[in-house]
């Protein structure tokens, strides 16, 4: 299975492994973007019930079974839940064990890189084999930064448009969840680290555009 797809992705990108990676990456996010459209409006679903989960706080502040009773019953009527902004970014998941079966494949990069990095070499192995003072290294240190610079960004937006009456639970975990991405590519392999940043950098750019009109 993993031989055909990168058989495929090669041919598809006149053997340029790096331009396959793009190639994959923009067409998981496409066929992903109906998730994202259903998060985009599972948020302003969240925005204005706003008003009316303060209200069963305030109501049922000393029932806590009550009000949980209650909360749901309030997203339910809406068709949305608590949960409804992070299960469409697990959706990712399976693409993403996909991506590192690939980037860990034994020669699927085999005398491929990106701009003299090996895309199949993980940040210690560059280290090892090129050194701290390198292109490679360097390579592979500016792709992890962007993928921090992207995570900071779209932590700082997610804390900007959580409601206050999240359960505090989802207030701490959501802002972190753009960083997991970092700690993904400061360990797998450099072809793993591409994709991340292209995803993380598409999916910033699609809340963006989301947010900013009515879905």
């Amino acid at each position: 299975m993993f031989d055909s797809l990168i058989s495929f992705l090669l041919t598809v990108s006149g053997d340029n492994a790096a331009v396959a990676i793009m190639l994959f990456t923009v067409a998981v996010r496409l066929l992903l973007l109906p998730l994202g459209i259903r998060q985009a409006r599972a948020t302003q679903i969240q925005k204005r019930l706003a008003p009316k989960l303060r209200e069963l706080q305030k109501r049922w502040s000393r029932n806590p079974e009550r009000l949980a009773k209650e909360t749901t019953k309030l997203y339910a009527k809406e068709g949305t839940s608590p949960l409804a902004t992070i299960l469409p970014g697990l959706g990712q998941l399976p693409f993403m064990w996909v991506m590192y079966r690939v980037a860990t494949h034994p020669t699927a990069f085999l005398g491929h890189d990106l701009l003299g990095a090996p895309l199949g070499q993980h940040v210690a192995g560059i280290v090892t084999n090129y050194g701290l003072v390198s292109v490679p290294f360097l390579v592979f240190a500016v792709v992890i930064a962007l993928i921090a610079v992207v995570a900071w960004i779209s932590a700082r937006k997610v804390s900007a448009t959580l409601p206050a009456e999240q359960p505090a639970m989802i207030r701490r975990l959501m802002p972190l969840l753009p960083f997991g991405s970092v700690l993904a590519a400061a360990v797998l392999p450099l072809a793993a680290g591409l994709y991340l940043l292209i995803s993380t950098a598409w999916v910033a750019g699609e809340r963006a555009i989301l947010a900013a009109r009515a879905v």
